[in-house]
C-alpha cells in the first residue's frame, strides 16, 4: 500500500515513542486549555459574569484557533515538526501561565480594555473580561498547531494500515488532557487559589521539551523517510501548492467539511461540560471534579479502540476506501448520542451517554488522521490541516459564541439536539464530497 522506508530507518520503538510523545504533548495542550472550564463558574461568580460573557471569552479561544491553523501549517511544513511544535508549546505555555496575572484592575486587564476599546463598534466589556479575552485568543492562536503537527508527523511515519492506531494512541492525549484537568485543577484551587491552578501546570510541563528534542528526526530527515501514499508525486518532483489550490481540490474540500461538522462537537464538551454539570444538572464544585472527567475517560478510549478497530476494518475490507468508511459510520452514529440529553434526567446514566458520544467523536478524530495520510502525502499534510482545522474552529466559534446565548434564554436543550445532529452532516460530507478515500489528484 505504501513504502516502508520510514520503517527501515525508524526502529518501531522509536516511532512508538514519538507517538508517545505526540500524545504527551496533546495531553498538556488540552490540560492548559481546561484550566479556565474547569474554573468556569467560581470565575463567573467571582467576576459576576453571564454564560453569554464566558462564552465571549470561550470565541476569542477558538478565533485564535481559526486564524492561527494555516500559519502554524505552514510553519510545520517550512521548518518541521521537530522545531515547529516546541515553538509553539513554548508560546502557549507562557500565555497559560500569564492567565493568572488576569481579572479585574490588573495591567492586563487595563492594556487589553485599551486595545478592545480601539476596535470601533465593539460594546462595553465587564470588568475582568478584557484580559482573559486578549490572553484566550493569542492561547487559541499558539495552541492550534498541536494537532496539524502529530497528524503531519504520523502521515509520514505510519503506513495506512497501522496509522489509525497510532492516530488514536496521539490524539487520546487530548483526551486524557480533560480527564485529568478537572481533579488537577480543583485540588490547586482549592489548595491554593485559582491563579496557582494557572501558574503550575505550564510551569512543570515545560520539561517535555527535553525528551522530544532529544527523539525527534530534523526536517531533513524526517522528509528523506516520510512514508507516501501509492501514487502520490515524490515531494522533489511535486508542483509547488498554494493553499488556493488545495482548498479547490474536492478532497481536501472533503476533509474540511469532515471537520467544520465534528470538530466543534468535542470543543463543545471541553468548553461548556463543567459549566453544564454545575448550572444545568446541579452538581456541586467538587463534584465537577470527578463527574466532569467520566465522559472524557469513555472518550480517551474512542481514540485507541477506535483507532484499532478502523486498522481491524481496513484487513477485515481489503480495502483503505471501504475499510476507513465503516468506521466513519459507526463513530458518526455514536456521536449523535448528544441528542438525548434533554431527556435523561439520571445524573449517572447522562454522564456515560455524553461519554458514548464523546468515544464516537475521538473514534472519528482517529480514522480522520489516518485518513490524511491516504489522502495527501506528508509533505502537504500540515497545510491541508490548517485548512481543516481553519474551518473546524470557524465552526467551533459560532457554536461556543450561540451557546451561551442560546442557554441563557433557552436553556440547555437545543444545544444538545444541535450537537446530535452535526455527525450526520460529517457523514454527508464524508460520502459526498470527500467520495472514494485514495490519493488526490493535483493535475
Amino acid at each position: 500500500m505504501t513504502t516502508t522506508t520510514a520503517e527501515t530507518a525508524l526502529s518501531s520503538k522509536i516511532r512508538w515513542t514519538i507517538v508517545g510523545l505526540l500524545s504527551a504533548s496533546i495531553m498538556i495542550n488540552l490540560l492548559d486549555r481546561q484550566i479556565l472550564s474547569v474554573l468556569a463558574a467560581e470565575l463567573r461568580t467571582a467576576f459576576h459574569w453571564s454564560n453569554a460573557q464566558y462564552g465571549y471569552i470561550a470565541v476569542a479561544f477558538n478565533l485564535g484557533m481559526m486564524c492561527g491553523q494555516i500559519p502554524s501549517g505552514a510553519l510545520m511544513d517550512r521548518v518541521g515538526t521537530r522545531i515547529g511544535l516546541p515553538l509553539i508549546f513554548i508560546g502557549w505555555s507562557i500565555i497559560g501561565g500569564l492567565h493568572a496575572f488576569a481579572g479585574p484592575g490588573t495591567a492586563i486587564d487595563t492594556a487589553a480594555t485599551a486595545i478592545l476599546a480601539a476596535i470601533p463598534g465593539m460594546p462595553v466589556i465587564a470588568a475582568g473580561l478584557s484580559g482573559f479575552i486578549f490572553l484566550r485568543f493569542f492561547m487559541g492562536v499558539t495552541e492550534c498547531g498541536n494537532y496539524t503537527a502529530g497528524i503531519k508527523a504520523l502521515a509520514g511515519l505510519f503506513p495506512a494500515a497501522s496509522r489509525s492506531a497510532a492516530g488514536g494512541v496521539f490524539n487520546a492525549g487530548a483526551q486524557l488532557g480533560s480527564v485529568i484537568a478537572p481533579p488537577i485543577v480543583v485540588f490547586l484551587a482549592s489548595r491554593f487559589d485559582w491563579r496557582m491552578a494557572f501558574i503550575i501546570p505550564p510551569v512543570i510541563t515545560m520539561l517535555w521539551l527535553i525528551p522530544w528534542l532529544a527523539t525527534f528526526p530534523d526536517k531533513r530527515r524526517m522528509d528523506a523517510i516520510s512514508v507516501k501514499p501509492v501514487g502520490a508525486a515524490p515531494a522533489a518532483s511535486a508542483p509547488a501548492m498554494s493553499i488556493g489550490r488545495l482548498m479547490r481540490n474536492h478532497k481536501v474540500l472533503g476533509l474540511l467539511l469532515i471537520r467544520v461538522f465534528s470538530g466543534p462537537i468535542t470543543t463543545f464538551y471541553w468548553t461548556w461540560l463543567p459549566l453544564y454539570l454545575r448550572t444545568g444538572r446541579g452538581m456541586s464544585f467538587l463534584a465537577i471534579g470527578f463527574f466532569a472527567s467520566i465522559p472524557n475517560l469513555i472518550g480517551m478510549s474512542g481514540n485507541v479502540v477506535g483507532g484499532l478497530l478502523t486498522d481491524r476494518f481496513l484487513k477485515m475490507t481489503g480495502s483503505v476506501d471501504r475499510g476507513r468508511k465503516l468506521a466513519f459510520t459507526c463513530a458518526f452514529g455514536l456521536g449523535a448520542l448528544s441528542m438525548t440529553m434533554p431527556w435523561v434526567s439520571n445524573n449517572y446514566l447522562a454522564v456515560v451517554l455524553m461519554g458514548l458520544a464523546l468515544f464516537g467523536n475521538q473514534w472519528y478524530a482517529a480514522t480522520y488522521i489516518g485518513t490524511v495520510g491516504d489522502v495527501v502525502p506528508q509533505h502537504l499534510a500540515g497545510r491541508v490541516n490548517g485548512i481543516a482545522g481553519l474551518g473546524d474552529n470557524g465552526a467551533a466559534l459560532l457554536a461556543v459564541l450561540y451557546t451561551g446565548v442560546v442557554v441563557d434564554k433557552y436553556g440547555w436543550t437545543p444545544v444538545f439536539i444541535g450537537a446530535g445532529m452535526l455527525p450526520f452532516l460529517a457523514m454527508l460530507s464524508l460520502f459526498f464530497v470527500l467520495r472514494r478515500i485514495e490519493p488526490a489528484r493535483f493535475d
